[in-house]
């Protein structure tokens, strides 16, 4: 596996936590701005809106660029919101530094998957793109620990400016360590329209919507596991972060497995994985006023949710591109399904109870398995027509559109 693919995850880590840092910090972050601890929590959302909805313009804005010289672009506006978060003096900038580190945060990630796929041999890209998304897993583990650890000991700026730190190691060795890839001016000259064909393609946003179900499934559970996991279990305030590492540690597992299936065995993971999260997702329902079901279920939970996203990300692929655009767009149908699910299940929360939560990512993650169902019909049909399930490598310009008409 190249060295490179470990640096674009050190990048990614950087930023996603940042994108934590604001949930572990929010009594010192209200009392530090003068805000309550709503509108603290209205910062995470206005990160996620700016990822969902802002990522795929900035992305744009660097496509006539070497993809290299992109992450360094977005690295700098990165710095930038993160130094003015650290520096803050009231909301309403720290406000606007969220959606300037949202925005950048997506489009990297963006480009850092195009250039994880470009850079790796491709009977093994999928793999290359498990390794690039561990910095999204252990931004789980061990980033936000981290962040709320510098934050409680040393105060909240100080854990902005440690993740200021942390950009600024993650830069100098994306430019000591990323290559540029051959042929890539050329191919940056087609410019927005090229990067726009794959769009037309019905098939395309079928599966970006399985990866909004996919991910909203799990991140229904995710989002509210602490409320859950002390008030319906429990467990004590100070079991829940150890709880959480073992969470964490579940997804960087599951995510190493996924990766390794990601490449031939796409469809299949995704249909296994989904009704497992379904089957787990139910279960920490029914029983999460036990302790030992509730524990194993979330475990579950972890091993088979965000884990997906290298199966999701490699059927994307295939159905559109390896471009930047097309990865960030992606990504803006996955961080859609993040907000779908908060956004659901705190008023579900309020009228059902805390299990609602549970509830609600179980029937995405029925929404998700009927996104499925064409792609299953299309590889049953080819199966009785002799058709082989092959996996092709994507071809140098990352175009794929003979995939766009195959099961993956």
């Amino acid at each position: 596996m190249p060295r490179a693919v470990y640096v674009l995850a050190l990048g990614i880590f950087a930023m996603v936590t940042s994108e934590f840092v604001v949930a572990g910090l929010m009594p010192q972050m209200a009392e530090g701005l003068d805000a309550t601890i709503p509108e603290i929590g209205y910062l995470i959302t206005a990160f996620a809106a700016a990822m969902a909805f802002g990522g795929p313009f900035l992305t744009v804005a660097v496509l006539k660029m070497r993809q290299k010289s992109s992450l360094m672009v977005l690295f700098g506006i990165f710095l930038a919101g993160n130094v003015l978060a650290a520096l803050a003096p009231d909301y309403r900038t720290m406000l606007v530094a969220r959606v300037l580190t949202g925005i950048a945060s997506q489009a990297f990630f963006g480009v850092s998957i195009s250039l994880g796929s470009r850079i790796a041999r491709p009977e093994v890209r999928g793999r290359a793109v498990a390794v690039v998304l561990n910095g999204l897993m252990l931004g789980t583990l061990l980033g936000l620990p981290f962040a709320t650890v510098v934050g409680e000991h040393l105060g909240w700026r100080a854990a902005f400016w440690a993740i200021t730190a942390l950009t600024v190691l993650a830069a100098l060795a994306t430019l000591t360590f990323v290559p540029h890839t051959e042929g890539e001016t050329e191919e940056a000259g087609g410019g927005l329209r090229q990067e726009l064909v794959a769009f037309r393609r019905p098939r395309l946003w079928l599966v970006m919507i399985t990866s909004t179900f996919t991910i909203g499934a799990t991140f229904s559970a995710f989002s509210y596991l602490n409320p859950i996991l002390t008030k319906v279990t429990g467990f004590s305030t100070g079991t829940v972060p150890l709880l959480l590492i073992a969470y964490g540690a579940a997804t960087v597992i599951g995510n190493t497995v996924v990766g390794r299936l990601a490449d031939r065995r796409a469809l299949p993971v995704l249909v296994v994985g989904l009704a497992l999260n379904l089957t787990f997702l139910v279960g920490f329902a029914l029983f999460a006023q036990l302790s030992v079901p509730a524990v194993l279920f979330m475990l579950g939970i972890g091993l088979v949710g965000v884990t997906m996203n290298p199966a999701l990300i490699t059927r994307v692929q295939r159905a559109g591109n390896a471009r930047p655009l097309v990865n960030t767009v992606h990504s803006s149908f996955i961080t859609l399904g993040i907000i779908i699910a908060t956004s659901i299940g705190g008023p579900a929360i309020d009228a059902q109870g805390l299990r609602a939560p549970l509830w609600i990512g179980a029937a995405l993650a029925v929404l998700g398995l009927g996104t499925l169902l064409p792609d299953l019909l299309r590889r049953r049909t080819a199966d009785r027509g002799g058709a082989h399930d092959t996996a092709e490598a994507v071809r140098p310009n990352d175009q794929v559109d003979r995939r766009s008409t195959q099961p993956v």
